[in-house]
């Protein structure tokens, strides 16, 4: 059925191409000529010169590349610039498609023309279905599973998509360089205050767009800005279709876009880009496609309000920072990340002895119950970045679960910052029996070593149960990081089947000014609702394994968890682990 649709759709955008103002592929010649019109100043749509060199077949599947040189205004000095993805290019005045590849460090300004069909035909698929991933970190899930810049094979050169200018506004030059890598894999083209920035403060008016206007994809507003540009190819009613190539290949979407007027062009060896700056909101983007970026002009999409608080204790003033970052499910935690690095980097070091507390919250809609953030990093080098990924990995689990309940509604974040580092390495354990029985109690010691020779003793107690068999207990003292990462292990074979699970699962996740004893037996442990069930009876666990799956792939995991004790380090960072055994005796 969906492949009948998807052959039914395809062949509605051919008819429409055949019956409207579109020029088919079938129709280019080498030394035919056209024109295309792009913004090279202000808001101004001008004329460019394209001479068709021939066409790329089967570039991809069922898809075809015209090549062409283009020429006029400015393009002589500049070539193809970051910015024109998306320049429509007519013959007669029929619509041909948009420009959207070329040459890297390219003498000439030959560029790659995506058929206006292909884009029509893309943007009017169905929603893909969002399956749950795997967890990764925020860049991890950019750089995994999206998309990365197509790249065609001429010779030694490549014809690769037109890179996306990324405009950061407000974000220091350290944090734009720290996930710089990341955003160039994806064929982003980071630059930092390179942009009149800011908001767009009112709507405005569709007739103010046309093809070859330029435009903003704004995925951060306020204190921080974040915008990518392009050029809008084609305009039906209230669609538009713009970039000619992938932004961030995220499918379905909601990511609101703004008018952009161009400030002035710079040249450049490797590729030349146009400054810009925003102008009035028109739409939203809700298609991103391989071949296009497609959106309704005056759609209104909801963005996630996002407030830091950066504070030294007992020391001002404060740092309040207010921003509003897109609601998507990948994009949504790497701008925290950023927005987080950026403001800590705004007004702390990021060298020498240091310590930094995150608390907050990330408020749900729907009157769930709320993801609650805390903890605490310390060291003598790049803990802001420690802090930020602290603070994202929550989010990026819970939208990355596959809940479609798990909404974001806002996100409340506080980092207070502290002069000394104060760490504390987990440095002996020791019991006060090696061998007890059922009932009976041991006495555990754990000595926490600080700086300049320092050293916190914490004891408790644990009671073997009344009928426990005979073998091997231990007792594993460990750091926030290492006790949480036993727990994953656990939603790996098992994961939560409800986003309330979801929810518990990161609300139990364990700061690091602590360290957690863990009781535990190698005896087969399963997850049930959620909840761990160690070592239930024979008859139990065959309906279990039966139930979940073999051992190894999803059903008992070993090291089956009796309790969990939590010893406080006085406010120091905990870091490291150690175990120790005691022989269970009738």
């Amino acid at each position: 059925m969906l492949s009948l649709r998807f052959l039914i759709t395809g062949l509605l955008v051919l008819a429409h191409c055949a019956t409207a103002q579109f020029l088919p592929v079938s129709a280019i010649r080498p030394g035919l000529r056209g024109t295309g019109y792009t913004v090279f100043s202000g808001d101004r749509v001008e004329p460019f010169e394209v001479e068709f060199l021939g066409v790329l077949e089967n570039i991809g599947p069922k898809q075809s590349l015209i090549l062409a040189r283009l020429s006029g205004g400015p393009l002589e000095r500049t070539g193809v610039m970051q910015g024109m993805s998306g320049s429509p290019v007519y013959v007669d005045g029929k619509l041909v498609g948009a420009v959207a590849m070329s040459f890297p460090f390219s003498k000439e300004p030959i560029a790659g023309i995506r058929p206006i069909a292909e884009m029509l035909k893309e943007s009017a698929a169905g929603p893909a279905a969002k399956p749950r991933q795997a967890l990764a970190l925020p860049g991890e899930e950019l750089t995994r599973h999206w998309a990365k810049r197509t790249e065609i094979a001429a010779g030694e050169a490549r014809l690769v998509d037109i890179a996306t200018p990324v405009a950061f506004s407000g974000f220091t030059k350290t944090a734009v360089e720290h996930f710089a890598p990341q955003l160039r894999a994806l064929g982003l083209e980071p630059a930092q205050g390179v942009s009149g920035g800011g908001a767009a403060k009112k709507a405005g008016a569709p007739a103010q767009l046309k093809p070859g206007s330029m435009i903003t994809v704004q995925l951060m507003t306020g204190d921080m800005s974040v915008g990518a540009d392009g050029t809008v190819t084609h305009i039906d009613g209230n669609k538009i279709y713009a970039f000619g190539h992938r932004f961030l290949s995220a499918g379905d979407t909601a990511m609101p876009f703004a008018r952009a007027e161009v400030l002035t062009l710079l040249p450049s060896i490797s590729s030349s880009f146009k400054i810009s700056t925003t102008r009035e909101w028109m739409g939203t983007i809700t298609q991103d496609r391989s071949t296009v970026v497609a959106g309704e002009l005056g759609r209104v999409c909801a963005m996630v309000p996002l407030d830091v608080r950066v504070s030294r204790r007992g020391v001002a003033p404060v740092s309040n920072y207010h921003m509003e970052i897109v609601n998507d499910r990948v994009l949504t935690p790497f701008l925290l990340q950023m927005a987080i690095f950026s403001t800590i980097d705004a007004t702390e070091r990021s060298l020498g002895a240091s310590r930094y507390r995150v608390s907050g919250r990330i408020e749900l809609q729907d009157g769930m119950q709320p993801i609650e953030i805390r903890n605490i990093f310390a060291g003598d080098f790049n803990v802001p970045a420690l802090v930020s990924l602290a603070a994202a990995v929550p989010l990026s689990y819970a939208l990355q679960s596959g809940f479609d309940t798990l909404n974001v509604r806002n996100i409340r974040l506080e980092v207070e910052a502290f002069d000394d580092k104060k760490q504390a390495q987990i440095d002996q354990v020791t019991v006060s029996k090696s061998v007890v029985r059922p009932g009976e109690s041991v006495e555990l010691s754990v000595t926490l070593a600080g700086e300049n020779g320092t050293e916190i003793v914490r004891k408790s107690q644990y009671t073997v149960p009344s009928g426990a068999t005979p073998g091997a207990l231990y007792f594993t003292v460990a750091d926030g990081n290492a006790t949480n990462m036993l727990e994953f292990r656990g939603l790996l074979s098992a994961p939560p089947k409800s986003a309330a699970q979801v929810i518990a699962f990161l609300n139990g996740l364990r700061p690091s000014s602590a360290a957690y004893v863990r009781v535990w037996r190698p005896e087969a442990s399963f997850q049930v609702q959620g909840e761990e069930l160690p070592n239930p009876p024979a008859s139990v666990s065959m309906i279990l394994n039966r139930a979940q799956g073999s051992v190894t792939a999803s059903g008992a995991l070993r090291n089956a968890k009796l309790a969990e004790i939590v010893l406080d380090a006085d406010g120091a960072v905990v870091a490291g682990s150690k175990t120790v055994q005691v022989e269970i005796k009738e």
